[in-house]
């Protein structure tokens, strides 16, 4: 009971990101006609008047689950809200700054909500479709009560099967125009709506608490025209090719009778092998025009055009999360410069209220896929893109079971297994310590500690000689693919998670924790060899496979892997191909780290030739599409995009040796490439690198932040520290 009770204030404890406590006065509403079926839309209608403009009022804007807002006829937020949410019971808020927006005398806020209604394995569902709006300053009050209007808007419907697939909480939409109300959300609108009714407080339920969203606003492309359109040959579908793969909302101005039902949808429509979402509209007499408000992604959107329709135009607009592109490699290989190219962009394309695996067949953040991909953000995106990693980490431990289990796709509401090697990966060296030493970002770990000390030693238990037990949790998976050796992967993830904990606990001062660390940590390097050692390869006792290429490189990257081995192992590496994308990114870590940089390069090329060959912007979840593609096989998975981290931080050697770049190492191992250049954005501004190899020597041309401080290692060189500003180094 003890124990039990402990635990409970564990979990609890881990909830920092409850809201504010300055008091709400705006109520949830919606209207009576609403019963909160899935895919409910809403509008909702407010004047207010103001008699003197502030220089500031931040508008409290939460919703279940999506809102787009207008004031004064001008559209102010195209899709807030996050999925829901924090925690299993809780919900998020925007803030959202509308002074600008307003003017004196009448001011009309109009809000359209989109209910998903329904679960998914990226969402959970509070089953009430409503909205909550409160904005407060000296002589300025705007509040959701029932002096709003709200009404369903009946122009939103289902469309037939096909529909998404279970693990999506979005519906297909459809809009049939002939019920429009044209013009709602504007000042000359007269018709009345009917009067919203209040049905919960703020911070009750079955809201929960409220949140403040922790990632920015989604940046919004605008409209934009397609690069190239083209009809079939029947002259029925309207092909529109995008720029790359990106997150879109579809457009169109067509001239049409009524009734007319246009489909819309995208080249990625079954990307993954399940239906994802699509679009319909249903035409009203006249020149109309409609944008789609939910999201899609893929290289094409498609346009289902029946006779009698025509398309007087066609656009899209890309939306995506706020961050920029403002890290960067190139090299003398233009393979490797278009490989760092497409994992950026199926990093960003993955990216949204989530990490998330793919954008497409569920839109989930497992926590597989984000270490990997939070490692990435540090080397291709601008700092805002880190705050999406430290959300995840909430949302993770707060959804922690009362067994102490921590499992993902997180938030989730039809989910709630465990696959514990990810779960290990997640809260170790490359998961949360990553997260926190490359931005320096410390908030994250008092809160979290305890669940995650929870997990590592009432969860996971130890044999007599002091190694982790194999735990088959609800999923046992180490990986895609054949030849798994979960027994090695177990240990060296184990390990790194023990690592990243100690940390944790130095930095917490919990020194019996870290002590504890620290012992066990040691009695694994003591048995490792000696359970898994053959003299040639570690293998687990009863592993039947081939020599697993994945548990190599774990020994290697955690450490637990002696030097003496390195020649070895590098002969497994050089014939063992059982990686899939997602664990391959170790793979190449443990040949930079073996200084075997030309063969890794080699191994890079050789194992992404293929999912290069195709043209997509985009990198897939298995080596190939179709049979050869992993779980589905989705062609953006940011899980992929390994080499992204390597060639920036291996290649060109650039590595944080204190937190958030404040010192760093630069010590580039271009193995047979003659050039090569990366620059990363940190919080002191950005690191940039030259690196032009002649003979066995290297030059550098290197930019230092101010604040910051690198260290240069290069071949056969004493290490030399360098401070701000530009250097020339030979």
């Amino acid at each position: 009971m003890k124990h039990l009770l402990l635990l409970l204030i564990t979990l609890l404890g881990c909830q920092p990101i409850a809201g504010k406590a300055e008091a709400w006065k705006g109520r949830w509403i919606n209207t009576e006609q609403c019963q909160s079926a899935t895919n409910t839309w809403l509008t909702y209608r407010k004047t207010v008047t103001v008699d003197k403009l502030p220089q500031s009022l931040i508008a409290k804007i939460a919703t279940d689950t999506k809102y787009w807002l207008w004031i004064n006829d001008q559209l102010v937020v195209f899709e807030g809200g996050l999925k829901r949410g924090p925690s299993m019971h809780d919900s998020y808020y925007d803030p959202v700054e509308i002074a600008p927006y307003l003017k004196k005398g009448d001011n009309l806020i109009a809000v359209l909500v989109w209910h998903f209604g329904k679960d998914g394995f990226c969402h959970v569902n509070s089953g009430k479709a409503a909205l909550l709006f409160d904005a407060q300053a000296d002589g300025i009050e705007i509040i959701s009560d029932d002096s709003w209007q709200c009404a369903v808007y009946g122009a939103y419907q289902n469309t037939e099967a096909p529909f998404p697939n279970f693990r999506l909480p979005e519906s297909n939409i459809r809009f049939d125009a002939r019920q429009e109300m044209i013009g709602w959300m504007s000042a000359g609108f007269t018709k009345h709506l009917p009067q919203a009714v209040m049905i919960a407080d703020a911070n009750e339920p079955p809201f929960g608490k409220l949140v403040e969203r922790p990632i920015p606003q989604w940046k919004d492309y605008g409209l934009k025209a397609y690069p190239q359109t083209r009809y079939s040959a029947t002259k029925d579908t309207l092909f529109c090719k995008l720029p790359y793969n990106c997150h879109i909302t579809p457009y169109l101005k067509v001239n049409a009778s009524a009734g007319k039902t246009i489909q819309m949808l995208t080249d990625n429509y079954e990307g993954g092998s399940t239906p994802n979402v699509r679009a319909e509209y249903i035409t009203r007499d006249g020149v109309q025009e409609y944008e789609s408000y939910g999201w899609m992604n893929g290289h094409e959107v498609w346009y289902l055009v029946p006779e009698g329709v025509d398309v007087l135009e066609v656009k899209f607009r890309e939306t995506g999360y706020n961050a920029e592109f403002s890290g960067s490699f190139h090299s003398n290989d233009e393979f490797l410069n278009e490989l760092w190219k497409r994992s950026a962009r199926t990093l960003y394309v993955t990216m949204r209220d989530t990490y998330m695996d793919c954008p497409d067949r569920e839109r989930s953040q497992w926590w597989g896929d984000e270490v990997n991909e939070l490692g990435e953000a540090f080397y291709a995106l601008s700092p805002s893109s880190w705050q999406l990693a430290t959300k995840g980490i909430y949302e993770l431990m707060n959804f922690q079971r009362k067994d102490g289990v921590i499992y993902s796709p997180v938030p989730a509401g039809n989910w709630f297994k465990e696959l514990p090697l990810q779960m290990l990966a997640s809260v170790g060296w490359y998961g949360f310590y990553t997260q926190y030493f490359f931005s320096a970002d410390s908030s994250f770990v008092a809160p979290i500690y305890d669940g995650l000390h929870t997990y590592l030693h009432k969860v996971w238990k130890l044999d007599q000689s002091g190694l982790p037990v194999e735990r088959a949790g609800d999923w046992t998976w180490g990986d895609w693919g054949d030849n798994v050796d979960l027994g090695v992967l177990t240990t060296c993830w184990y390990y790194l998670a023990l690592k990243a904990e100690r940390e944790f606990a130095l930095q917490l001062g919990k020194q019996t924790d870290a002590d504890r660390n620290l012992q066990l940590m040691q009695t694994i390097e003591k048995c490792f060899d000696t359970k898994y050692w053959t003299g040639t390869c570690y293998r687990s006792p009863g592993y039947k496979g081939e020599t697993d290429d994945r548990s190599q490189a774990m020994a290697i990257v955690s450490g637990l892997a002696t030097k003496d081995k390195y020649p070895a192992l590098t002969k497994v590496l050089k014939t063992e191909y059982h990686a899939s994308p997602y664990m391959e990114k170790y793979v190449l870590e443990a040949l930079f780290q073996m200084k075997e940089s030309s063969f890794a390069i080699e191994r890079m090329k050789n194992r992404y030739n293929k999912m290069m060959s195709y043209p997509y912007t985009t990198l897939f979840e298995g080596w190939d599409v179709g049979p050869g593609g992993f779980g589905g096989g989705t062609i953006n998975h940011a899980w992929s995009g390994g080499p992204l981290t390597i060639l920036s931080q291996k290649l060109c050697g650039l590595e944080p040796t204190s937190p958030g770049f404040k010192t760093f190492n630069v010590s580039p191992d271009l193995g047979s490439l003659k050039e090569a250049s990366a620059t990363i954005e940190t919080q002191f501004g950005f690191i940039r690198v030259d690196i032009k190899k002649q003979g066995k020597s290297l030059t550098l041309k290197l930019e230092v932040p101010e604040g910051t401080e690198a260290k240069v290692l290069l071949p056969n060189q004493k290490a030399k520290v360098y401070g701000a500003g530009a250097h020339d180094i030979k």
